[in-house]
């Protein structure tokens, strides 16, 4: 089984190139074949190296590794220009001389009558031209392009996807093949290039299913097999609606640099469209490997979900080791970040976990401990410090007098504030929430001893006074 992944770098990689890649990929590490990664860059006018760069980086993030290429499709062109030579000498194919405007002129006189002779116009007004006349033309140089001439009949193939499949032949143009500049229009590249490349299978989304039967046309004439052909239901929007950039569709780079996990990526491309047949939604790439089967991808749109994507991820962050999680917390941190020791930043990374959908968002909930400390929530501080000042300045005191005097472990600093709120016959909520502010500026944090010991003594006693400085200034609660 050999299959390829063919993108187009006219742009980035996106959803529904990675799910293609993706499920290509599957299928042949499945059988034990060939993934070939072959870059489509003929349109010389939108293709882009950094467009190029994107595609092979975003692959690569997704672990989805090739086994052949890339190989561009650029680096084909005579082997392109020798398959149409081939046609036309076989009689498969014919040279249009007609100037593009006169067609288009023609087309819309035809379409305005209703004639019902469009599909075959392009044949009928080069029928005068004789094969000699039109070899003598084009070695004088006069400019032509290449029309494949479509059989009658139909042509008909078993979907991998969508089942047995069949298109009227004659609702199919003579489709140009080789422009009048001499390059390659997209179904003569594609054909030329798969058969080089031995392909067996082609796997692509349904935009592509209309240029199938010209595909097989082409396969046949040239004498090649024509490989089994299965086509991916498009990926939707919530609203039913081709997934588009209003949808939240963006580069696979850009939920990268969201902090996505390649495995939660990868995971959730697999559920776009296809089904384990179980409830099951976290499966790993050997369990992916194993039960992949195009027989159980959906026929009908499959719908583009971000806040299920970033559930899933932070399904991911959950099972990874509090190790693992710190290191990939601090790549996301940079060099700017306070520094914390090891026992500290695990500490944290292990805290924000659960509260974390991406690493990005971890980094911002990290913000309070690894940057100064910009400000009090201005609700939050209304409603624990500013309806009693005084009373809240007495409170925090007591609270730096007994965390100076606490060994700075766990124990010890759960029994010096849970005590001070017993003495004062209030709950710990009581003690708990005024501090969680004053350390974090926030009125939501991890558990407050987690806290203190990320922040360290310092820190936090410097915190604790400057919150106090804060409110007996008269404060109205910056942030």
């Amino acid at each position: 089984m050999r299959l390829r992944f063919a993108p187009s770098p006219t742009g980035y990689l996106h959803v529904g190139g990675a799910r293609t890649a993706l499920f290509n990929w599957l299928l042949a590490r499945q059988a034990g074949g060939a993934f070939v990664l072959r870059v489509e860059d003929t349109d010389r006018d939108r293709s882009r190296p950094e467009h190029v760069d994107a595609i092979l980086g975003g692959l690569s993030w997704l672990g989805i590794d090739w086994d052949e290429g890339p190989v561009f499709q650029a680096d084909g062109l005579a082997r392109h220009r020798r398959d149409a030579e081939r046609l036309l000498d076989a009689g498969r194919a014919y040279r249009d001389f007609t100037a593009r405007e006169d067609f288009e002129r023609a087309r819309d006189a035809a379409v305005a009558a209703g004639t019902g002779t469009v599909a075959r116009l392009a044949r009928e007004m080069a029928a005068g031209v004789s094969p000699e006349e039109s070899r003598r033309r084009a070695e004088a140089g006069e400019p032509f392009a290449v029309r494949f001439l479509v059989p009658p009949g139909t042509t008909e193939w078993r979907d991998l996807v969508h089942g047995p499949t069949r298109f009227d032949n004659g609702e199919i143009d003579d489709f140009v093949i080789l422009r009048s500049d001499g390059t390659p229009t997209y179904n003569l590249a594609v054909v030329s290039d798969d058969v080089a490349m031995a392909v067996t299978h082609v796997v692509r989304g349904d935009d592509h299913i209309s240029n199938t039967p010209k595909q097989i046309l082409l396969y046949e004439a040239l004498g090649a097999p024509v490989p089994a052909f299965g086509h991916l239901p498009l990926i939707l929007g919530p609203d039913g609606k081709r997934l588009s950039k209003r949808h939240g569709a963006r580069a696979v780079e850009a939920f990268e640099a969201e902090g996505v996990l390649p495995d939660a990526m990868v995971n959730f491309l697999a559920l776009l469209g296809w089904s384990p047949g179980t409830d099951e939604e976290l499966l790993s790439r050997d369990d992916l490997i194993e039960r992949f089967s195009l027989e159980r991808v959906l026929k009908k749109g499959a719908v583009f979900d971000a806040a299920k994507l970033f559930w899933m991820n932070g399904q991911y962050i959950a099972r990874m080791e509090a190790g693992e999680v710190a290191a990939a917390l601090r790549g996301v941190l940079g060099p700017d970040a306070i520094p914390l020791d090891d026992a500290a930043f695990e500490r944290m990374a292990a805290a924000l976990a659960p509260r974390s959908r991406t690493f990005a968002e971890m980094a911002r909930l990290a913000r309070p401990y690894v940057a100064p400390l910009e400000g009090y929530d201005a609700k939050a501080a209304r409603k624990s410090w500013y309806r009693d000042r005084a009373g809240t300045v007495e409170l925090l005191r007591a609270v730096l007098g007994r965390l100076g005097g606490a060994a700075w472990e766990a124990e010890p600093l759960e029994a010096a504030l849970r005590g001070l709120a017993a003495e004062r016959g209030v709950g710990a909520g009581k003690v708990f929430q005024p501090l969680r502010l004053a350390l974090t500026g926030l009125p939501a944090s991890p558990g407050i001893f987690d806290v203190l010991l990320i922040l360290g003594r310092e820190r936090s006693l410097g915190r604790v006074e400057r919150a106090i400085e804060h409110i007996e200034g008269g404060g109205a609660g910056e942030g």
